[in-house]
């Protein structure tokens, strides 16, 4: 086993896979930017060590800073994580040139892996089911097109490199296509360096499951699958192993396919092999066909670990030292049932934007498994994935670790940044999930109900005035004693009037809700508002409330001397709704643009986000160049006046 090894990534990555190090006895090096300087995973490790700027390409990307790293700190091995530089095979070459081992796959199963059109191509050979489509070499726009009409609408376009819903644009007709491939390579060749795409049959009632591998390089074993159906813009948002209404006739077939992808490529360590299952007809044993591999360790690993009683970061660990399989594919077994739910900082009715912001207040359930890399106090920075934890719960079955699922979301406690928190507790509750009806399609075609948040009932509103005059800290016995009666205050929640609040005593206040008067008392855990279905969690904010809960809210208290000085900017001009690196501009002074136009593409957060005409005018000013980095509410286009 490795003394020491350091680990190429950042937060809950690095964090995760420093425990099962020390668990094992081996020490770590962490490596950080200058974002990261006070980040968790930099103090948790034995030693740390700065390697570049806040850009992920001046830091986390540069294998050669991270080589030097491993060689001045003594390190005897490199562990990727996953995401940066993970399935990059010119990173393991000179990992290995340097003399240290690579915790993974080797280069050559890197690269065979890395295409999907090739992936596809060499999967076939060994037999493993592959979807219909085109996966030439041949990337001219028309040759393109006429493999779409030949494979029959609707179909996919696909980035050949790398994962994530990037570079993929699902085309509905013929007269979207080019614009969607435009869209498609542009992106992928931003994310991956690589503009090449592939195009495919799209399964109209789609499940996205995938099976868990892992190899020895002469051996492979799987750990059985994980459904990973409910996404958000190609990107997972609750996971679930084993997949519900799994046939064991299937799961064998989907088993034993992966190990043959694999063994194919004598693959060593941690993997993923992802298939696309056609829902509509039930799960079949011949209903199934690859769609990647991703060599190495997922974000969704824990749900596996959960049923399966395994460490894959021990095995990654333990194999890349020299041993073989850790156990026989007739010693793994599945144990109940497991669900990994991602909280980011994303605004969800605007489209699950990222969001940056400083976690003003951060606190998780004890019975659920947190992987985290943040802490109260931390910033949520515009460099990385917005990701603040991922929230796994196990139970006998699917239904009670579900239930479990849905109490440690709604014991989470967020606030200082814009998350999805309440979206996952009510995506928890969704009846069709819960009956484990599930497709790719389910949060699309249900957004609707699952983004709608119900008023705030008056027990909500007491709780938020009682919060924001800061009723815990009122302690004096003669806290709002007066011989004349109580004294009623106005307290300030935006978009909200007729708010009154008159403190009784130690803790004690009465609210008044146009007219209607409760009774509230802080205790330890919260506040306590006649009427509530239960105790009311919440924090005051620098510049609000948050209140915790099954639905989580937040009402801003304006300071009353603050002036407006916005000046009303409505639909004429556009801003970037979060920091970023302008891409493309369309428009230019002078032009005509109807409401729904493209006007720019704004890169960030790993994603490329088109910014459109919120009405018909003509441009008058183009306030930005493409390769400019613009902060979040920079002025990008302005429209001229309407008369």
């Amino acid at each position: 086993m490795f003394d020491k090894i350091l680990i190429a990534n950042r937060g809950e990555i690095a964090l995760r896979i420093i425990r099962s190090a020390r668990a094992l006895g081996v020490k770590t090096v962490a490596v950080y930017s200058d974002a990261d300087a006070g980040a968790l995973h930099v103090a948790q490790a034995d030693q740390a060590v700065h390697i570049g700027g806040a850009a992920p390409r001046d830091s986390y990307l540069r294998g050669d800073a991270i080589i030097r790293a491993a060689l001045a700190t003594g390190a005897q091995a490199i562990h990727p994580g996953y995401g940066f530089l993970s399935e990059n095979p010119d990173f393991v070459v000179d990992v290995e040139a340097a003399g240290l081992v690579f915790i993974g796959p080797s280069a050559r199963a890197i690269r065979a892996m890395g295409l999907k059109d090739a992936a596809k191509a060499l999967m076939s050979e060994a037999g493993v089911p592959v979807v219909p489509g085109y996966h030439g070499a041949n990337q001219d726009p028309e040759h393109l097109a006429g493999a779409a009409d030949a494979i029959g609408y609707p179909v996919l376009i696909k980035a050949v490199a790398g994962g994530g819903g990037k570079g993929m644009r699902l085309v509905a007709a013929p007269e979207q296509f080019m614009d969607a491939l435009a869209s498609a390579k542009s992106e992928a060749a931003s994310a991956f360096g690589n503009a090449a795409v592939l195009v495919e049959k799209f399964i109209p009632k789609p499940r996205h499951i995938e099976v868990q591998v892992f190899g020895d390089g002469v051996d492979a074993v799987h750990l059985f699958e994980r459904d990973c159906s409910l996404q958000r813009r190609h990107q997972k948002v609750i996971e679930e192993a084993p997949a519900p209404d799994m046939p064991p006739e299937m799961r064998a077939a989907m088993g034993q396919a992966a190990v043959r992808a694999a063994r194919a490529i004598g693959y060593k360590g941690a993997g993923t092999v992802e298939f696309i299952v056609d829902g509509a007809r039930g799960l079949r044993p011949d209903g199934f066909w690859f769609m990647e591999m991703n060599t190495r360790l997922q974000v969704e690993h824990p749900v596996t670990e959960a049923i399966t009683g395994v460490d894959l970061v021990e095995w990654q660990l333990r194999v890349a030292s020299g041993e073989s399989l850790p156990r026989r594919q007739d010693e793994l077994a599945i144990d109940g049932h497991a669900f990994e739910a991602r909280l980011y900082a994303e605004d969800v009715p605007a489209g699950f934007l990222p969001a940056t912001g400083q976690l003003e207040h951060l606190r998780f359930s004890a019975n659920a498994r947190i992987e985290t890399g943040v802490r109260a106090g931390d910033d949520i920075s515009p460099w990385y994935d917005p990701m603040i934890a991922k929230i796994i719960t196990h139970g006998p079955t699917r239904a009670i670790a579900l239930k479990r699922l849905e109490a440690a979301l709604s014991a989470t406690e967020v606030a200082g940044t814009i998350t999805n928190l309440a979206f996952l507790s009510a995506l928890s509750r969704h009846a069709g999930f819960q009956a484990g009806d599930v497709d790719t399609g389910l949060i699309a075609r249900d957004l609707a109900s699952l983004t709608h948040v119900p008023a705030p009932a008056d027990w909500e509103l007491a709780a938020a005035c009682a919060y924001a005059v800061g009723l815990h800290g009122l302690c004096d016995p003669l806290a709002g004693f007066s011989l004349g009666g109580p004294i009623w205050q106005d307290v300030a929640l935006e978009g909200y009037s007729d708010l009154r609040l008159a403190v009784l005593g130690p803790a004690r206040a009465q609210v008044q809700i146009a007219g209607r008067v409760l009774e509230v008392e802080a205790v330890a855990e919260g506040m306590r508002v006649a009427g509530a279905p239960a105790l009311v969690a919440g924090a005051r904010l620098s510049s609000g409330v948050a209140l915790f809960g099954d639905v989580p809210r937040v009402f801003a208290c304006p300071d009353p001397l603050a002036r407006d000085a916005g000046g009303g900017l409505g639909a004429d001009i556009v801003l970037a709704p979060m920091p970023g690196l302008v891409k493309v501009v369309f428009v230019a002074p002078g032009d005509d643009v109807a409401q729904g136009d493209r006007l720019a593409v704004l890169e960030a957060m790993k994603m490329e986000h088109t910014l459109v005409a919120g009405r018909a005018g003509r441009v008058a000013e183009v306030l930005c160049a493409a390769g400019a980095q613009v902060e979040a509410g920079a002025a990008l286009v302005r429209l001229e006046l309407e008369e």
